[in-house]
């Protein structure tokens, strides 16, 4: 499964959101409507599903989707 495929898929269920909606351009917060719990679920579920630990620094840093499955490529 592609990372974007695995991000869209974990988003969805996190936010209870439809995953057609979920665009790399999709902001967590503002298109999406994340709170801060959402995204440390996120977060750990990710880490999980593929195998990384994403620092603090670079969370502070993701605003988008886009954003998130950059940093998976780059660091898996």
């Amino acid at each position: 499964m592609a990372v974007y495929d695995k991000v869209v898929k974990l988003i969805s269920t996190q936010l209870k959101t439809d995953p057609n909606s979920i665009t790399l351009k999709s902001r967590l917060l503002e298109d999406l409507h994340a709170d801060s719990a959402n995204v440390m679920m996120l977060v750990m579920d990710l880490e999980q599903e593929c195998g990384i630990m994403m620092e603090d620094e670079a969370l502070m840093q993701m605003k988008t989707v886009g954003d998130i499955v950059k940093y998976i490529e780059e660091n898996s």
